[in-house]
This record gives structure tokens, sequence and C-alpha cells, in this order.
């Protein structure tokens, strides 16, 4: 498609991504702006992230550009670094040979179930195309003479408004099942649905998601509900069978949408959106915390049941034993699962605000997370869980002479008046501290 046809301009292209794309093809190579970058442009929205495809290798980039990094041994791809920008340069991807080459290098490898555990086998642009993964992402942008190449029919796709795999959806789930999740995210992302082909193996091989690593998994989830879609991804990977392989904790919850546990997930993943779509700081943390919420919940009262431990005992094993069942599936760095216990302690402690209590409780670094979660509770659950958050969300804004008040009515209407503290007795002097 020749400029006229397809409507990009370089005025809608990082500065620093042409950059790159001049110096590889002054360098004699050819380059293209590639995937969704191109496929963003063409529905007229901003890209987040340009990407760059090259028939130099990552070792011939490296040697163009200073301030170049080589990352990756499943996929090496170049990272060229422009402050806090970073242009992901890959070489042309090519097909799989049955054997490798002599020098062991540039080889791509499977294992038994088809996955790709290394793919640095290189190619020209038409394997590159064939090899991409969905049709509307192998469009290959040329600054040299500013057409479009659509190797896949990815404009048509784009026009029917469907996330189509190219090749057989079988082979390509296999070889990287983290394709299925990226399907969810981008018919959610782009308001688009799955073709029927693309979408018919997911359930079978959803359980696939089993073999890729918990930190592969971390960053994918993350895209998947921190992109301001997160509430209709949660429903479509729930009914393509993919929310189990991720969190098996909640299985039990999965088969009723209007249960008191997904109604808690849909409502804070709601908030999460409209918080990200008015450029407001979200963090894992809290997503985390609600989606195992009441698998610690459960969890608790039957340590408590069976072991016959005090509640506050029973919690804190079911909290650790909770966040590493979820580690074993999902990474989740200390920086998080951190901010998640606090949440979570704070639930238990919010309900207990005699004495000093409730203002040591607003004082702490994650009151304002551990209220709004409540919030949530209090709208789903209703009941005491609602009064607790009506109170809370009175109190923080009051004057202290009305914050003191409400303490006052709290003791009240708790229990009565506060018992008058005992008298410690006199130790009689010289006395062998019996009484004490």
């Amino acid at each position: 498609m020749p400029r006229a046809e397809h409507g990009i301009s370089r005025d809608d292209i990082s500065e620093n991504a042409l950059k790159v794309l001049y110096r590889l093809n002054k360098g004699g190579f050819q380059s293209y702006l590639v995937g969704g970058c191109v496929r963003d442009l063409m529905l007229g929205e901003h890209p987040k992230d340009f990407d760059v495809v090259t028939n130099a290798t990552p070792e011939q980039i490296k040697g163009l550009f200073k301030n170049c990094r080589l990352i990756g041994r499943r996929f090496r791809l170049a990272h060229i670094v422009f402050g806090r920008e970073i242009i992901e340069v890959a070489t042309f991807r090519g097909h799989h040979a049955d054997d490798s080459d002599e020098s062991g290098s540039h080889l791509g490898k499977q294992d038994e179930q088809g996955q790709l555990l290394r793919d640095n086998v290189f190619g020209t642009i038409e394997e590159d195309a064939e090899r991409r993964d969905f049709t509307f992402n192998a469009m290959y942008y040329s600054v040299a003479d500013f057409t479009v190449t659509d190797f896949a029919n990815g404009l048509e796709a784009i026009e029917k408004r469907e996330v189509r795999l190219i090749g057989d959806p079988q082979v390509r789930y296999r070889e990287d099942p983290v394709r299925m999740l990226r399907a969810v995210r981008f018919a959610a992302k782009l308001n688009m649905s799955i073709h029927k082909d693309t979408a018919a193996p997911i359930p079978e091989l959803a359980h696939l998601l089993g073999n890729i690593p918990p930190a592969r998994l971390f960053e994918e989830t993350l895209k998947l509900f921190l992109s301001g879609n997160g509430e209709l991804t949660f429903k479509l990977l729930n009914q393509y069978g993919l929310i189990a392989p991720l969190f098996p904790q909640l299985k039990p919850y999965l088969h009723d949408s209007k249960s008191r546990e997904m109604q808690f997930i849909s409502q804070v993943l709601a908030n999460t959106d409209e918080r990200i779509n008015s450029d407001q700081r979200v963090t894992p943390a809290f997503l985390y915390a609600a989606m195992l919420w009441y698998p610690l919940e459960e969890y608790t009262q039957k340590l408590a049941l069976e072991s016959g431990l005090a509640e506050h005992d029973a919690f804190n094993i079911a909290a650790t034993e909770v966040l590493q069942r979820q580690t074993q599936r999902i990474m989740i760095p200390k920086r998080f699962s951190t901010v998640i216990r606090d949440i979570w302690i704070l639930q238990q402690r919010l309900p207990r605000r005699f004495g000093r209590r409730a203002y040591q409780l607003l004082s702490h670094p994650k009151f304002r997370a551990a209220y709004d979660f409540l919030l949530v509770r209090g709208q789903v659950e209703g009941g005491s869980a609602l009064e607790l958050a009506d109170w809370w969300t009175q109190f923080q804004h009051a004057e202290p002479g009305v914050q003191k008040r409400m303490l006052n009515e709290l003791r009240k209407h708790e229990g009565g008046a506060p018992k008058p503290r005992r008298k410690r007795r006199r130790r009689p002097s010289g006395g062998n501290n019996a009484d004490a």
C-alpha cells in the first residue's frame, strides 16, 4: 500500500524509532516498523511502543548503535535505549529446519508438546511475516518508501474487527501458549471478536499455560489487567477457560458470575480500569490481593476449624500458603507480595478501632489501599463490611472533635462504657512478690 492508501504519517511515529530505521537503512540493511504499532496507526490510535524488524543480526545491530543492549535467549533481541524510551529491534525470523547448523548458533528448539524453547532462526521478511502471530500484526511500514506491506490480510481483519491467527491455531498455540492470552487481550483492547477458528482450540489447550515460566506470566497478567480493559479481559479469559490455569485457587468460584467472589473481582477490575483511564496510579498488589481474598478467607476458616488455631494465627498461616500456591503459577515480586499482605492484615485490623487504634490505623502507610479494598468489600458484601466502610469514610474526613465523639459512640454501641482500670495493689515492703 503506497502512502496515499494507508494514512500513516511520520508525524505519528516516535522520533527515536525513525532514527533507528534511518540508521539501519544507511548501514545497508532493510528495516521496518512492525506489529502493534503499525496496527494501531492503521486504527488511528497512538501506539505506546514502536517495534522495528530488520535483516541485520543482533550483533550487526549492536555494531551500529552504542546505546544498544542485547537481551533474551529464547528470542534474541536488541534494545536501543533513548533515555526512558526503548526501541526494540528484532532480526527477521525464519522457519525451523529439522537439523541444526554445525556452529550450534541461530537455532530453533521445541519441546515434545511443540512449544518453542529457542527461536533464533533468522530468515527473510516473507518468512518473518508467516511467523507473526495474528494477521493484523503482519503489516510492515517502510520509512524508505513510506509503504505498508500487508502479508496476511491484516487490513481485512481490522475492517472485520476480528482477531485471527496466522497458520494452524493448534500448532501456533502449542508453539507459544501465551498466544491464547494475547488473543483475548487484543479482543478486549481493540473491541474485536476472536475468529471462530482461532477461538476453537483455546479451552482444550488452556492447560499448556502451566508450562510457561511464572516470571513471564507475571508480565503477561500486567498487560491483561492493567491496560484499562481489565474487567472485559477477565470475562473473556473466563469464557475461554483461561482463568483457572492462571489462578488455580479461583477455580471453585468461576462457574457463578453472580457470586460475591466474582462480583468483587469484577468491581475491583472496573475501578482499576477507571483509574488507569483517568491517568491515576494503580498497583498490581491491589489486584492480586482482590483475586486471592476469598480463597484466603476460606482457607483461614478451614485451618481454624480443623486445627483449633486462633483466627489471627490461622489467618497468617493461610496468607503465606495462599501466596505460595499462587507464585508457583505466577511470580509475584516481593515488593508486591509485601503490600498484598499489608492490605489483607489491615482488613483484620480495621474493625478494631478503640482507643488510639483508629488514629494509628489512619497513619498506616497502606491505610488508603486497605480502605479502598474495604469499600469494594462493603459494596459487594453489604452488612458489617458496608457499615465499617461507611464509618471509616466519615472518620478519616471528620474534625478531631467529631472523631472523638464517633469513638465514644462506638464504645457505647459496642458494649457500654469502658471498664474502669483496676487499681494495682501496692506490694508489701519486703514481700516475696507473690501478689504481683
